[in-house]
């Protein structure tokens, strides 16, 4: 008699998940993701940050849109303020991404969230060094010699993005590509691009409506997301390296997620409708 043979059910569990080859992320879950995380980061960096930095230090919040933030007392603290707390909230979002190993849409958010913020306080040094421009022109402006600052600024700005940031964000995303060389390569490209071209049209579609002008679409909107975020076009390609190996932890498929997908329409609309044109407060 012929002995049939029964192959064993997958295993859809965070320790033994489906092998990447087989399995694709859903690319609208990934955008849903990336407008979410593009949001929080835009709210850490002018909201958190320059108009935290405000009130700390004695001012009143005038304007808050999703390209700047207008201070009663622009000091040089506030102009750092914002990218202070993108540094400060990426170590956090590392830790919560380190901490979440069920769930692949959520720890995939707090990756993304964090390599976001990373990514513009790395991108800002270098902005504000090369065109004398934006946040941390206006730290360094008057002091002397005027151009060892902005040398050391593009030197900072380097090295954090090119040497530090960038390196930790490939390895950190590890978990969701697999073990083989060749199908890493292109998961990790499928992960990365999709964020990246969704943050630079929600940014410069909210950006277009700021109250300032349309010089900011340009220096900020588009800058600090086309600009400061471009890591995520092209640093996939670290991954032919062989010295960076891949993750014994292998995290879940990202899946069709309707919660995430409805929370970003919803983000969307209030990024793009109320903090695009800005928000103006007044004093009691």
């Amino acid at each position: 008699m012929q002995r049939m043979v029964v192959n064993p059910a997958p295993d859809f569990s965070g320790s033994n998940p489906p092998s990447p080859a087989a399995t694709q992320p859903d690319w609208l879950t990934i955008a849903a993701i990336a407008i979410a995380a593009t949001v929080i980061t835009d709210v850490i960096h002018e909201g958190l940050g320059h108009g935290g930095m405000c009130v700390v230090t004695g001012g009143q919040p005038l304007v808050l849109s999703t390209v700047h933030f207008e201070c009663s007392a622009e000091t040089r603290l506030v102009a750092a303020g914002g990218t202070l707390a993108n540094l400060a909230f990426g170590a956090v979002f590392w830790v919560a991404a380190r901490a979440t190993r069920q769930s692949g849409s959520w720890r995939f958010f707090f990756w993304l969230v964090m390599a976001f913020n990373l990514f513009d306080a790395g991108g800002y040094f270098l902005f504000s060094g090369i065109g004398n421009f934006g946040d941390w022109a206006a730290v360094v402006a008057g002091w002397q010699p005027a151009w060892a600052w902005r040398v050391g600024l593009v030197a900072l700005g380097a090295v954090t993005y090119f040497l530090v940031f960038v390196p930790f964000c490939v390895r950190e995303l590890r978990p969701f590509l697999g073990r083989d060389a060749k199908i890493r390569v292109r998961r990790a490209r499928q992960l990365m691009l999709t964020p990246y071209l969704t943050a630079g049209i929600l940014s410069c579609v909210a950006g277009a409506l700021n109250p300032v002008g349309p010089l900011l679409i340009l220096v900020s909107a588009a800058a600090a997301s086309f600009g400061g975020k471009s890591a995520l076009a092209w640093m996939w390609q670290l991954l032919y390296s062989p010295r960076i190996p891949s993750s014994e932890l292998q995290m879940p498929e990202i899946e069709r997620s309707p919660g995430w997908i409805v929370a970003a329409v919803i983000l969307a609309i209030v990024f793009i409708a109320r903090l695009g044109p800005g928000v103006r407060f007044h004093s009691g």
